[in-house]
């Protein structure tokens, strides 16, 4: 029984949000070929959502970052 269980141990986090972004797209392209078995389609789209959720959540913590900076306000950026 351990060794199915080691079969089905979580993806780790990756290690920043341009990693999650790089493997995401490599997801997307083996999903899209159509040449995944199914049960790798499945695995494949699992860690899909996980990485999609993890760049969600970077993205708004940097919002909220900036937003921070900002008093609140967001500033229109201007090269000016």
């Amino acid at each position: 029984m351990p060794q199915a269980l080691a079969a089905h141990t979580t993806p780790s986090e990756p290690s920043s949000y341009e990693a999650a972004l790089e493997e995401l797209e490599q997801l997307i392209a083996r999903i899209e070929s159509g040449q995944l078995p199914l049960d790798q389609m499945l695995s494949g789209y699992q860690r899909a959502a996980s990485l999609l959720a993890y760049c969600r959540q970077q993205l708004d913590a940097v919002q909220d970052q900036i937003q921070r900076l900002d008093d609140g306000a967001l500033q229109v950026w201007s090269q000016e």
